[in-house]
């Protein structure tokens, strides 16, 4: 009589037989139970879980659905990209302004149209350096004042060092003789039944509290005392914060399998067909994990091991423009993420953040590199110029 395998009987997300957890991003959500569960963290996770969620988390989604709805109205392949065949000038700038657009569909598609040969060389270098990523809808949520002035630099610097490499290079400068394609869209097609589930609850679940987290969040800023405003006991709305940050930790984790440092490091890929709310909630909660790990890292490393990071980072004091930039040459919108947390704690300067700004290319980077892995190197390179111009003059004139 065949015995059947005790692994059968065991969810799809848990494979014993090969001692792995299926959905790695579940050590997120697990840890944040632990820390909870644990007397000694409780209350200092409680609070910064909370902040995560209603400084942060809210409002990205709200800034986030603004800007879903309004990409519904604005065709950029119809309306902006086919200006880029004007001239090569309108190329650069248009690339910089298609950059600046928070989130990396603008780049990944100046990146398409580059290895297409639509658009120039000095186009990508442009974009790349004009982009900031999903590091934007966290610098613009959480102080909107120096965040469209980060991203009107970008701006500024990205076409300027596109036109430069114009006066450089011609158009097809290292463009490989393959076509590109959108790999930021897909069918879905591949999702299995618990991932679609998961995708579909992480939108319903912003859906109903899109507006009214808004709200609280709102007069959070204006230091309202929520639990006293609506009669609650005392740390209730932190732990309301707390639950709905968890739980959205959850619905996150069970949305995609990690496999790589690009799966990783990555926002998720979007339904061609899904709803603006959904892809609304797709990065949301991609930008709320990191914030979690850069928020919980700074506040345990403050408390427990009595360091002060603010302090740490002021003796680095000139090295930080050039860590800065070294982190935005990584991959992905990830640890751009983190840098952004940490200038928002406090613990990093604005040089930092700059430099990291110009040079980060955001999840761009992955298809550039997919597809034209030479172009990408060099316009990486050439974006860190500015960037190292850029951060140190900051610091040698507001911060020294």
């Amino acid at each position: 009589m065949n015995s059947i395998p005790f692994s059968q009987y065991l969810p799809s997300w848990l494979s014993i037989s090969q001692f792995q957890l299926a959905y790695k991003r579940l050590l997120l959500p697990v840890a944040l139970l632990a820390l909870l569960a644990t007397q000694q963290t409780r209350e200092l996770t409680v609070n910064t879980l909370s902040d995560a969620f209603w400084a942060v988390s809210a409002y990205v989604a709200f800034t986030l659905a603004i800007y879903h709805y309004l990409s519904l109205f604005i065709s950029k392949q119809n309306r902006v990209v086919n200006l880029f065949h004007h001239s090569r000038r309108y190329q650069v700038f248009f690339s910089a302004l298609l950059g600046a657009l928070p989130g990396c569909g603008g780049a990944i598609v100046v990146t398409t149209q580059f290895v297409s040969g639509r658009v120039g060389f000095g186009a990508i270098v442009a974009v790349l350096t004009s982009t900031m990523g999903d590091a934007a809808f966290l610098l613009l949520a959480s102080k909107p004042d120096i965040g469209l002035a980060v991203i009107a630099l970008g701006v500024v610097v990205g076409t300027l060092s596109g036109w430069a490499v114009n006066a450089l290079h011609a158009d097809d400068f290292l463009r490989p003789k393959t076509e590109g394609s959108d790999t930021h869209l897909h069918s879905c097609k591949g999702a299995n039944t618990l991932e679609k589930k998961a995708i579909n609850l992480q939108g319903t679940f912003w859906k109903w509290l899109l507006v009214p987290t808004a709200i609280i969040a709102t007069l959070g800023s204006f230091q309202v005392d929520i639990n006293a405003l609506f009669h609650l006991p005392e740390m209730t709305i932190e732990w309301i914060g707390t639950v709905l940050i968890v739980v959205s930790m959850l619905l996150w984790a069970m949305t995609k399998e990690l496999h790589d440092y690009q799966s990783t490091v990555s926002e998720d890929t979007k339904c061609v067909s899904s709803h603006p709310l959904q892809k609304a909630a797709q990065d949301t909660n991609f930008v709320t994990a990191w914030v979690i790990v850069a928020f919980l890292a700074f506040e345990f490393t403050t408390s427990f091991a009595h360091l002060e990071l603010p302090v740490i980072f002021e003796g680095l004091g000139v090295w930080m423009p050039l860590m800065g930039l070294a982190i935005g040459l990584l991959p992905g919108c990830g640890p751009q993420i983190l840098v952004t947390s940490l200038y928002i704690s406090g613990a990093v300067p604005l040089s930092a953040q700059l430099a990291n700004s110009i040079s980060n290319d955001g999840d761009a980077l992955f298809p550039a590199i997919a597809l034209a892995p030479k172009a990408a190197l060099v316009a990486t390179f050439y974006s860190a110029v500015p960037a190292l111009i850029v951060g140190y003059g900051y610091y040698f004139l507001f911060e020294m």
